[in-house]
């Protein structure tokens, strides 16, 4: 790649190459801006799959395993100018791999073992199961696509956070940037396995709604562990969990896929709101793991989706 990468660091102008060196140094832990590279230049990769692989991902091979995020203008297919493109190696996420789903049967009965516990919900209503909210009529009044509630165990922290823009970051600790940040959320008794966990969260990950639906980047050092209807196959009646890696991103949530007003049952946790993610922080869940429900995952997220009109 040396040679190559030579060639094109002397096709940037020298603007770009500082935006370039800001990027790597941080390593994505900020939101950086985009680095514009020529078009149409004879070499064997195009820029942006040449740098990833030089500062990135060592085994990357085509664009097409590439997915520019949210706040890039100018990967392919955005907004940029014609005559240029983004090849800040920072502005893009690789797909998650079908092959990381694991779909899980339903239980045949409920799990008497294990009924509601009570607990303050706020704006939210309690949808019937374990740890689970829906939104309230008077979400869809405010204005946000969705509310995010963190939860550790079967104990939700903190109040729900409202998402307007078009984008968020949920983290623990992010040198800059804002949003829904986790480690600032107080609570009293927390066990060894949930500090543990709260410390693997970090950058966390970028939630965005696009263009059909919700996108989830993996900003952490640490997998992280979804699940939605809309991830397994059409008419499943089973859970699928998807493990993105770090780095990587997944369509967590497709809005043309989601059923209407009927409810999810999530197999031994009981009914749960159709436009609903859940999304594990480090530790899966499931049968071939020790916690067979995310209410034993120490530290996880509810992403509440407002319903496109």
């Amino acid at each position: 790649l040396k040679p190559a990468a030579h060639a094109l660091f002397k096709k940037l102008k020298d603007e770009e190459l500082e935006l370039l060196v800001q990027a790597v140094e941080s390593r994505g832990a900020w939101e950086s801006s985009c680095v514009w590279a020529p078009r149409g230049a004879k070499q064997g990769l195009p820029p942006q799959v040449l740098l990833c692989r030089l500062y990135r991902w060592p085994d990357l091979r085509q664009p097409h395993e590439l997915k520019p995020l949210c706040y890039c203008a100018g990967g392919p297919g955005g907004c940029g100018e014609l005559a240029a493109l983004c090849c800040n190696p920072h502005h893009f996420s690789r797909l998650a791999a079908p092959g990381e789903c694991r779909r899980f049967p339903p239980e045949p009965h409920p799990d008497p073992a294990h009924p509601p516990t009570p607990g303050p919900w706020g704006s939210a209503q309690r949808s019937g199961g374990r740890g689970g909210c829906v939104l309230s009529w008077s979400t869809v009044k405010e204005g946000c696509w969705c509310k995010l509630a963190y939860w550790e165990h079967r104990t939700r922290v903190g109040r729900l956070y409202a998402v307007h823009e078009a984008s968020v970051n949920v983290f623990g600790e992010l040198p800059r940037g804002s949003g829904f940040c986790l480690g600032q959320l107080p609570a009293a008794h927390r066990s060894r396995a949930v500090r543990r966990a709260r410390g693997k969260i970090g950058r966390g990950l970028l939630l965005s709604r696009e263009p059909g639906g919700v996108w989830a980047y993996n900003r952490s050092e640490h997998p992280i562990f979804v699940s939605s209807p809309t991830l397994g196959p059409p008419g499943a009646r089973h859970l699928t969990v998807l493990k993105v890696l770090p780095g990587y991103s997944a369509k967590v949530f497709d809005y043309e896929r989601a059923g209407g007003g009927g409810g999810w049952r999530i197999p031994g946790e009981g009914p749960c709101d159709p436009h609903c993610v859940r999304i594990s922080f480090a530790k899966g869940w499931g049968p071939c793991y020790s916690r067979q429900f995310i209410t034993s995952c120490p530290c996880w997220l509810e992403v509440l989706l407002n319903r496109p009109r």
